[in-house]
């Protein structure tokens, strides 16, 4: 999206609720005739006075059957407005909910084509708070805002216009005590100070929201070390900024929606006057009387409108807020894609002087993760990454993928750059198992399908045992139809990583990576599952990700890492009997199996 072109404010709202143009357009014309009609029981609560004090000295004369018609057309217009009113929301809420399923599902599919470096750097609380509340506001603003908008609108226009036919300095007194209170409450909340405080005040929600789920996510060590919510700094200090926040906008708002609040409220005490001045003028007049009465009867029905007004400006406001958020997501550039993209037809993957480095635009931050990484992860081979921690490889196996684009060199597959591959064919051409499981929310049955969702439950069930699922499986009530998560069962680690290893197996995908696939995994169901992984891995390319060293001292080829750079290659049997790296980490290793606990 253009930055010089996007539009701001109550145009871009108008924009978003445009793409149900003809939606709207019914709400706001059956909001305009509800206005209308719910002015018409005023009416005639002024043809009734009339009728009273033109024949006030002779009651006998009143026409009876003129006013019980009027009482009809009072209640005729009072459910009309009420029919035309509730026409004009349904009109407005399946416009706002389409409009509202539509711009999730752009959005998540904008953050889905997004470098994961875009969700390192923004917040879960942030992204979760735009996609949830932000656009749940912008319902409200289509649903509630837009007809009320217009009924309001309508209410006064045509209010003014019944004054101004009935008298006009009557009318200027109520119009100006309209437009000075106005004045008052846009001056208090729609100028600089006031766009700068919602900004802050999206902020610290932001801010809080992502505290909240970290606090939540960190809740067991705050249990085990017995602390209370003021231990966790940061949800504290959020909490304690927006509170302040608060009470200052508090402070600095009162003054002037009090003098407002009174002003708009005090319309009588200015029409009682200019009657009494006009009445003195023209002393025998009943008419001007009946216009007098009913000035005092409607006119401070004119506060209500515009107290509607002032706050749908306050909530419009409020959503715009939300929106540019939104559009910053939109903004973002998602990963390039080529218009002819190019298909690899081996699956070797290649790494050619490759240099990369994790950026943090909001801190300003760069940590370099890779440098100058070189070697070939041949087809039908397994090919281990090794390393200390943070020697970078999770990095590398998040580029294959391509998580994120590389600063330097390129990554290729079967001789093909993967910048020139279309994103959904890169995807299907490699299977991925994190360090870090997650589970869907569903049975066990769709977070293995999920790997390959036409596979026939044959095959689903074939992949739980390939992976070592089915026993335990099998042993749950449900069986596969056992719900994961809330409401559900919670699997151990080492079940919920053999679940995903199965989503893998099941999509049968020609590149297959594991980042510590086997790391919850007892002794003997890790040998089941290498096994497994043994039959699966047949003409295809593994690259392994270890701790655990003996789960890939069989790997075709050992690349070492540190600090970003390759520093050995080989087999495990040249590699552990070389001075270097790998060796100490051997030694290491084995040297932890003799070691003990003790009191000395």
């Amino acid at each position: 999206m253009n930055e010089a072109k996007r539009k701001e404010g109550l145009s871009r709202l108008f924009e978003i609720a445009g793409q149900k143009k003809g939606l709207l357009v019914l709400a706001g014309t059956l909001s305009a005739g509800s206005a209308v009609c719910m002015l018409v029981p005023y009416w005639a609560v002024y043809e009734v006075l009339k009728e009273l004090l033109t024949h006030g000295g002779n009651p006998v004369s009143v026409d009876g059957v003129d006013m019980v018609r009027w009482g009809w057309i009072a209640f005729g217009g009072l459910i009309g407005g009420l029919v035309l009113l509730y026409a004009a929301l349904m009109s407005s809420h399946v416009a706002a909910f389409r409009i509202l399923y539509g711009l999730r599902i752009r959005l998540s599919e904008h953050i889905g084509r997004l470098p994961l470096g875009y969700l390192n750097n923004t917040s879960t609380g942030a992204i979760k708070k735009t996609m949830d509340q932000n656009i749940e506001k912008i319902e409200g603003f289509i649903a509630h805002t837009i007809p009320d908008l217009v009924n309001v609108t309508a209410t006064v226009a045509v209010m003014l216009v019944i004054f101004f036919s009935l008298d006009v300095w009557l009318t200027v007194v109520c119009l100006a005590v309209v437009v000075f209170s106005l004045f008052l409450q846009f001056s208090n909340f729609m100028g600089k100070r006031a766009r700068e405080f919602m900004g802050i005040y999206y902020d610290a929600q932001e801010k809080m929201s992502a505290s909240a789920v970290q606090y939540v996510r960190g809740m067991p060590v705050v249990k085990i070390f017995g602390q209370s919510v003021r231990s966790f700094r940061r949800f504290n200090a959020e909490i304690q900024a927006y509170k302040t926040f608060a009470l200052k906008c508090c402070d600095t708002y009162q003054n002037g929606m009090i003098a407002f609040t009174v002003l708009l409220n005090s319309m009588v005490t200015f029409i009682l006057p200019m009657g009494i001045l006009l009445m003195q003028a023209n002393p025998q007049s009943l008419s001007l009387a009946v216009v007098w009465l009913f000035f005092i009867i409607l006119g401070p029905g004119m506060a209500s409108p515009v107290y509607k007004l002032t706050f749908l400006g306050g909530n419009t406001r409020d959503i715009n807020e939300g929106v540019s958020r939104i559009d910053r997501i939109l903004e973002r550039r998602p990963l390039p894609e080529l218009e002819q993209p190019q298909t690899p037809a081996t699956y070797d993957v290649e790494f050619r002087h490759v240099s990369f480095a994790y950026e943090n635009t909001e801190q300003g931050t760069r940590t370099e993760a890779l440098r100058d990484v070189s070697f070939v992860a041949p087809q039908g081979e397994i090919t281990a990454l090794v390393g200390p921690s943070g020697s970078g490889k999770s990095t590398v196996a998040n580029l294959i993928p391509r998580f994120w684009d590389v600063e330097q060199g390129e990554i290729l597959i079967g001789g093909v750059d993967i910048r020139q591959i279309a994103t959904t064919k890169l995807m299907d051409m490699v299977s991925f198992v994190f360090q870090e499981t997650f589970l869907f929310y569903d049975t066990l049955y769709e977070n293995i399908a999920v790997g390959s969702p036409d596979a026939t439950k044959e095959k689903v069930i074939a992949a739980a045992k390939a992976a070592q699922c089915h026993d335990f499986v099998e042993q749950l009530p449900q069986g596969y139809a056992t719900k994961i998560g809330d409401k559900g069962v919670y699997l151990s680690g080492g079940e919920a990583q053999r679940i995903c290893v199965a989503r893998a197996i099941l999509k049968n995908a020609p590149i297959l990576v594991l980042d510590e696939a086997t790391a919850f995994a007892d002794p003997e169901n890790e040998h089941k599952m290498q096994m497994a992984l043994q039959s699966l891995i047949k003409d295809k390319t593994v690259i392994v990700i270890a701790h655990r060293l003996s789960s890939v001292v069989s790997a075709n080829q050992l690349v070492v890492m540190k600090e970003g750079r390759i520093v050995q290659c080989g087999r495990h049997e040249v590699l552990s009997v070389t001075e270097g790296v790998y060796k100490n980490m051997w030694e290491a290793y084995t040297s932890a199996y003799h070691w003990t606990l003790n009191k000395n």
